[in-house]
């Protein structure tokens, strides 16, 4: 990917060609199994029945998990660039070609428990992305190693909501990378359809999110608002699961408003 196509799509797209910060021969072996695995896509698609069919909630289905995968993935190659040093695969003995692997693995697994309830899902798919994993795993790394990646896989899955601060910074990763998910109405946070409440004009605020090389810390998140009501989603939903993420020294936040007749915010650093 040259630096105008990264700079026009803010890196969205995982490109197995590109120069990437960190070793990627395994991901890129792991990577299109894991896509076009048919029980895993059974479950992605199923997601959304509690989510939006019953409950009426925003999109949790394919679409969001391909987005958090693209930007988990962008996030952890930016911090890798940065010199950011990861301790999840480390403190396993693991080699540093598999952090790329449990991030990309918990990021499309990290919602399945939504097949069981909106409510408290992070729960319920660690025993679900378990019986996924005691399947996949073992195609890829040998007893031993496989339990060592589940249960980091497992651990960021869990971290991804803010009950449980993740340990790890891969898991910190998966937790942000959540978040990312808010263009055009695709807010995490639940809203009202068709309300005029605050989350859901603050939703609609959001029209662009970039992931970039900052020049004060290794990311820079760029967020254009067309209005200001922006800044209550970036506040309540992305800077609430950087807090306790591990990577808040990491990651910086700047919202740009970019509608010049709204004077309330012009760019704000969060």
């Amino acid at each position: 990917m040259s630096h105008s196509e990264e700079a026009i799509n803010g890196g969205r797209v995982y490109d197995p060609d590109a120069d990437h910060a960190f070793p990627d021969e395994k991901l890129n072996e792991v990577l299109p199994v894991l896509l076009e695995d048919e029980e895993v896509n059974a479950l992605l698609e199923a997601q959304n029945i509690n989510a939006v069919t019953r409950k009426g909630y925003n999109d949790h289905g394919p679409k969001h998990i391909e987005i958090v995968l693209n930007r988990a993935l962008r996030l952890y190659d930016l911090l890798k660039r940065g010199g950011c040093e990861f301790n999840g695969a480390a403190d396993h003995g693991l080699d540093e070609a598999d952090e790329a692997v449990i991030v990309a693995l918990a990021a499309r697994l990290h919602d399945i428990g939504h097949i069981v309830h909106r409510d408290n899902h992070a729960y319920y798919s660690i025993p679900l992305a378990s019986d996924v994993l005691d399947r996949f795993l073992p195609e890829f790394y040998d007893t031993v190693e496989a339990v060592r990646m589940k249960s980091e896989v497992l651990h960021a899955i869990l971290c991804h909501h803010r009950e449980e601060d993740p340990l790890t910074l891969e898991a910190g990763v998966i937790r942000v990378a959540d978040a990312l998910d808010m263009e055009h109405g695709r807010s995490r946070i639940p809203y009202e359809k068709g309300g005029r409440g605050i989350n859901t004009l603050s939703s609609q605020a959001i029209s662009n999110v970039t992931l970039k090389e900052g020049d004060k810390s290794p990311v820079l998140v760029e967020i254009e608002m067309v209005n200001a009501a922006g800044v209550y989603q970036v506040d309540n939903l992305l800077k609430a699961k950087l807090d306790g993420s591990g990577l808040e020294e990491h990651v910086r936040i700047v919202a740009v408003n970019t509608r010049s007749e709204d004077q309330l915010v012009e760019r704000i650093e969060l």
